[in-house]
């Protein structure tokens, strides 16, 4: 998720600046579009980046606290475990 937060705020940036050059460009669809709707979209943008990189955050580290820890100790040495044996009658 992180990922795509990073993404995101690349495609945020440069919607913006192009938006702010020229707005016919990003909002091509539009008959008059304004600059300010250009600053409305990026800040939803943004906002949405910011929810994006924050959950990949608190994802990870749920990641890694679930995750078991394995011990390697290399002063652990083996111990002989007793196997039962079947005793006579």
């Amino acid at each position: 998720m992180v990922n795509y937060a990073f993404d995101l705020a690349i495609w945020t940036a440069l919607f913006f600046i192009t938006g702010m050059y020229k707005p016919q460009w990003p909002l091509f669809f539009m008959k008059k579009p304004e600059r300010f709707l250009i600053l409305i979209i990026t800040t939803v943008l943004v906002m949405i980046t910011f929810t994006l990189y924050g959950e990949g955050n608190r994802r990870a580290k749920l990641e890694l606290v679930n995750q078991p820890a394995i011990v390697k100790d290399s002063t652990l040495v083996p111990v002989p475990v007793p196997v039962p044996t079947p005793q006579p009658h």
